[in-house]
């Protein structure tokens, strides 16, 4: 009897430490529930709160934006780099047909068969020649400084044409390039023509 009476006892008495500890544990659960519930609850009425600080912006619109300044962007480097090739080939071609020009005078200089007279006529070419050149440069660099980013000059018997880098031109500044042309390469304000490219 003795052994069944405390083999009782020890199996009451782990029932009620098993049952301690299931309630034990059912009411900290419980309290990380309620826990859980109040911090939630907290949570949606800050978010209601901020609702309207934030603005819902789709981001399909936002790269459709971005694609369409970069593709402006884009068609704009393209159109200055087409105006900037414009004045870098056409500065070429003039220069080229000034180099072949040079040649030839050079050649009639070196020829024996010419005589002295035209060898004379031919070197106050030169002379000419490289004059015009030099005011050219002079003219292309002084239209540069006064705040226009590119520019050409071609000279025909006694007409100079101006091709400005530039969407239009205020009257001060056509005024600006006519007394620049005039003064350097000694032309009449009449025989200038000035377009914009």
């Amino acid at each position: 009897m003795k052994i069944k009476k405390s083999s009782v006892a020890i199996y009451t008495l782990a029932l009620m430490l098993v049952t301690a500890g299931y309630w034990n544990y059912i009411s900290q659960e419980s309290k990380t529930i309620e826990t859980m519930n109040v911090s939630q609850s907290e949570q949606k009425e800050n978010d209601e709160e901020n609702l309207g600080d934030a603005t819902l912006v789709s981001n399909n619109e936002l790269i459709d934006e971005n694609n369409e300044k970069e593709e402006e962007e884009q068609q704009q480097n393209q159109d200055t780099e087409k105006k900037d090739e414009y004045f870098e080939e056409s500065r070429l071609a003039r220069d080229t047909m000034y180099s072949q020009t040079m040649e030839t005078y050079q050649g009639m200089l070196n020829n024996s068969n010419v005589s002295e007279e035209q060898k004379a006529v031919v070197t106050q070419e030169i002379t000419k020649l490289n004059k015009e050149k030099n005011a050219i440069m002079i003219c292309e660099n002084l239209i540069n400084t006064k705040g226009f980013e590119n520019c050409v000059i071609f000279v025909n018997v006694d007409s100079i044409s101006v091709i400005v880098k530039a969407e239009e031109l205020k009257t001060e500044e056509i005024a600006q390039i006519q007394n620049i042309l005039s003064r350097e390469m000694n032309a009449k304000v009449e025989n200038i023509h000035i377009m914009v490219k």
